[in-house]
């Protein structure tokens, strides 16, 4: 074979590659991933409007933020759920959904060590031992089947 002819075969091959660095073609493949776990999880796709807020590629790989809001209901807040998807041949495929710490807001909390304060809480001295109540605060009344 001719090296014109190679380079001719090799441009023809490599045409006829979908592009699917688009966000419908992200969207779609979202939607079949949700549809697949539907049964298992409770959801009713059909109810719910899908639609990519956020997509970054790179190569054969894709990082989505997914927009999830319930059809007809005016006003409603949209839950954001970030995935990772691959390409395999024409189509994404979702690898994993990053849903801990995701917030309807589209924004994650930052990681915190156990028993830190929120940022901006004020200082605290010394620390309650377990089960006691801060000082001054009235005596919690048992209720009957609580043990005190």
């Amino acid at each position: 074979m001719k090296p014109t002819a190679l380079f001719a075969a090799l441009l023809l091959l490599g045409g006829c590659s979908k592009n699917i660095q688009n966000n419908e073609a992200v969207r779609e493949s979202v939607v079949s991933y949700l549809s697949a776990i539907a049964a298992e999880k409770g959801l009713d796709i059909s109810a719910m409007d899908v639609e990519v807020a956020k997509v970054s590629f790179e190569r054969d790989e894709a990082q989505a933020t997914i927009s999830i809001r319930p059809k007809n209901v005016p006003g409603a807040t949209p839950m954001q759920i970030g995935y990772a998807l691959d390409r395999k041949g024409d189509k994404w495929v979702v690898r994993a959904a990053m849903q801990a710490g995701a917030s309807p807001h589209g924004e994650t909390a930052p990681a915190a060590a156990p028993g830190a304060l929120p940022p901006g809480h004020p200082a605290m001295s010394g620390t309650p031992p377990a089960g006691a109540l801060p000082a001054g605060h009235p005596p919690i009344q048992s209720t009957p089947g609580t043990k005190q």
